[in-house]
This record gives C-alpha cells, structure tokens and sequence, in this order.
C-alpha cells in the first residue's frame, strides 16, 4: 500500500504545475458535489410551542365553566371556593372543609344549584333567621371568640373578612382563645383595634 501511495506522489510531483493544479480543482470538486448529494435532508421547521402550552391551553378551557362561591359561617375553612357548573349548595359546604358541628343545615337548601358569585351563609344552630339581624353592637349580646360563625364576627366593629377568618385560623390553630387580650395574636389586630371590640366579645 505504501509503495503504491510513493509510486503515485512520485508520479503526480513530475506532473507540470498546470495539470496540478487542474487535477487539485478536480478533486475539490468532487467532493462538494459529493457532499452535497449525500448530506441529509433539512428538517422541516416546525413551530415552536412553550413546555406545558397545551396543558395549559385545557386549564383554560376547563376554567371556562368553574364557579366562584364565598362560604361564610359555621363551616371549617370559609372562604372562596372554585365549584363546576352543576353543583349545589352542599358541594360548597363541602369545598369549604365541612360544616362544624353545631350548623344548622336544615336552614339552607341543600340541593339547590349554585351561581357564580353567590355567597353562602351556613348559620349556627339557634341564629336568627334574618341573616341581617343586629349583631353585638346593637343587642348587647357579646360575640364568643372560640364559638362564634365568620359572619358573626364581621359584625364586630372595624372586623371584616379577612380579619374574621384569620380570627378562625388562630382559634383552630391553637385550640381556642384562652383570653381576650390574645387577640393582639392575630396579624392586623393592634392595640387600638382590641379596645374597639373589648367590650363586645368574651370567650
């Protein structure tokens, strides 16, 4: 093999410059036209499509018939709740954690198909029927830091919501309010605000 490559360099170096030169242009071109016949197909372009863009895409089209409905009163966790369309009043109770113990269910109908931002009030066993009956400020009746529903805390002076339902967080946390002044506890309850409802709360 050796011999055969020596016997043609020896050969093509006794060839003139020109027919070099042809002979080297020769050999270049063949092997672009070889590349180019042999190199493979270009990939067709296809779109670009972000990870998780078609999951995504059937949440949204999921979304597209959930419910919002706000759960208030005596049921574990109130709160907002995401239903599908179709279901009923104690498929939010139930999204809600529950009902507690002393609800009274029979004041509520059950069955009854829910809508988009209706709002749900679960009453205590021995509430008033008007779910705008005066509250504590009103009747004199104080309000029972460790019994009382989300609505019936709302009722407190400057207590909306969000402070109800983290007053019914920190009670279920810790098991009940051992005193009143343990109120300062909960995030958004300062002095001030304590001395507002002091009078009108007990445990």
């Amino acid at each position: 093999m050796l011999e055969k490559l020596s016997a043609f360099l020896d050969k093509l170096s006794s060839l003139p410059y020109w027919q070099i030169a042809i002979l080297a242009v020769a050999v270049v071109g063949a092997l672009t036209g070889g590349y180019f016949i042999l190199r493979p197909a270009p990939r067709p372009a296809g779109e670009f499509q972000p990870a998780g863009a078609a999951e995504a895409a059937d949440m949204g089209r999921l979304q597209d018939n959930e419910l919002t409905v706000h759960v208030t009163g005596a049921v574990s966790h109130p709160g907002v709740v995401l239903l599908a369309e179709g279901d009923r009043v104690i498929d939010a109770i139930e999204a809600a954690g529950g009902p507690l113990t002393e609800a009274d269910l029979e004041k509520l109908n059950l069955a009854q198909v829910v809508q988009d931002g209706q709002k749900i009030a679960v009453p205590l066993q021995g509430a008033a029927e008007n779910p705008d009956a005066p509250g504590a400020e009103k009747t004199g009746k104080k309000v029972n830091l460790n019994t009382s529903s989300q609505r019936e805390l709302e009722e407190l002076p400057g207590i909306g919501p969000t402070l109800a339902e983290r007053i019914i967080a920190y009670r279920e946390r810790k098991g009940g309010f051992s005193s009143v002044d343990e109120l300062k506890q909960v995030s958004g309850i300062g002095d001030k605000k304590l001395e507002e409802i002091r009078d009108l709360v007990e445990i």
